[in-house]
């Protein structure tokens, strides 16, 4: 290009561009700063400005590199952006077009996975009041992994071992790589959907923080909160931990121990029960004994050895009051006689009419209960109706026609039934 040629801005700025593209240091340049005027537009590309304590570069990321970022950058933050530096045409200022953004004293996915777990935290995922019980004899366990792993393998033959009684359903997904988080949270939700488990058991082997990123993504772990099925989260080894263990309603180191801790071990359920029956035993058997005992006590005592000796015993006793009766009559008669005789002779003749007018009195009331008796009656011609049930019939109204009634005369009884009633106070009634 000539030194007098008359350039258009356009020109210039392109001129510029090309020549920072062809610069080897800027096409691949490491920039560290701090973050700011951090702002993302609907179309998914991020515009940010990075400056240090003397000066600033604009930069942009575009949608096609923004969508790896593991962490959500902020203002303020110190980060290390990769990219190239160049001019932009149309306003002709320069900036960098970052294709990696990185956090500077911590890698992104750390800092990825602090953000997310502060995040849920304050929305209330982790809070132990929402945690569900794991049951205690699952029926059916899901196992949300890989069907190719070692360790769904590992946790079907513990589960096996320990508790047979368990139906196992293995729901395979990926759990590494872009599309793992999405199909662990709808294996999930089918579960969920379906029924398909008492519990779930998700996660996988051991691995890089990368190789288990899967299982710090918002979408399983909010997949992992709205279940209604308890989950058990198993991801890596004792040392690895993830978002989806704090989601979880419980916690395993290893999806070995997740089949440990999901299902009681039989060895020991046989155990308990054996005891049980041993201590059941004993108690039945000490019953038994002490019924024994008092059975062989009564079979010895007096009345079953000789049980006329009861009876004996009883006349003896009954002869002993008998005796006592007698003795206390002799002696109450004595004491009126003597009582009588000392009376008659303060007033002579006074014993004897006493006497003969209590006698009078005697045959009086005899008579007068003999004319009551209601054997006098019947020997005059009456007789007594009685009812079925036994109770003395004293009006028409006592009886109805068909009944049965028996009839006590002086010297038996008759068995009637009545035919017809009739009204009247000396209408008797017609019985056959």
């Amino acid at each position: 290009m000539r030194e007098d040629a008359i350039l258009t801005p356009s020109q210039v700025g392109q001129y510029l561009k090309n020549m920072m593209d062809r610069d080897h240091l800027l096409s691949r340049l490491l920039v560290r700063g701090e973050l700011s005027n951090y702002k993302m537009y609907p179309s998914g590309h991020h515009y940010f400005t990075l400056k240090d304590g003397e000066g600033a570069l604009r930069c942009v990321m575009f949608r096609s590199d923004a969508q790896f970022l593991r962490f959500r950058p902020e203002n303020g933050m110190q980060v290390i952006a990769a990219g190239r530096v160049t001019v932009f045409p149309r306003d002709g200022q320069y900036q960098l077009y970052c294709a990696r953004l990185t956090p500077e004293g911590v890698g992104d996915l750390a800092l990825a996975f602090e953000q997310l777990k502060e995040k849920l935290a304050r929305e209330g995922l982790f809070d132990p009041a929402h945690k569900r019980p794991i049951p205690e004899f699952p029926e059916k366990i899901a196992l949300i992994t890989s069907p190719a792993g070692a360790a769904v393998r590992d946790m079907i033959r513990i589960l096996g071992a320990r508790w047979p009684l368990t139906e196992v359903r293995v729901v395979p997904v990926r759990v590494q790589g872009v599309e793992a988080p999405q199909e662990i949270a709808a294996a999930i939700q089918w579960a969920n959907l379906h029924n398909a488990a008492d519990l779930i058991i998700t996660g996988r082997g051991g691995g890089s923080i990368e190789d288990l990123w899967a299982f710090n993504e918002e979408v399983v772990a909010r997949a992992i909160y709205a279940s209604e099925i308890p989950v058990i989260s198993a991801v890596g080894h004792e040392p690895d931990v993830t978002v989806a263990d704090f989601v979880a309603d419980l916690r395993a180191s290893t999806p070995s121990n997740a089949a440990e801790l999901s299902t009681p071990d039989q060895n020991e359920i046989y155990a308990v029960l054996l005891g049980d029956r041993e201590r059941l035993e004993g108690s039945v058997t000490t019953k038994l004994a002490r019924f024994r005992q008092a059975l062989d006590r009564l079979a010895d005592s007096r009345p079953m050895t000789d049980p006329a000796s009861y009876f004996r015993e009883k006349r003896l006793l009954l002869d002993y009051q008998n005796s006592r009766l007698a003795h206390g009559l002799r002696h109450s008669t004595a004491a009126r006689r003597e009582q009588l005789t000392a009376l008659s002779g303060r007033l002579p003749n006074c014993g004897a009419w006493t006497v003969a007018r209590q006698r009078e009195r005697l045959k009086a009331l005899a008579a007068s209960l003999d004319a009551m008796s209601p054997l006098k009656v019947l020997g005059r011609g009456y007789a007594i109706a009685q009812r079925e049930d036994g109770k003395a019939v004293l009006s028409t109204d006592d009886v109805a026609r068909g009944d049965k009634l028996t009839l006590t005369l002086s010297d038996g009884k008759l068995s009637c039934r009545v035919e017809e009633k009739m009204q009247g106070r000396t209408s008797p009634y017609k019985t056959r």
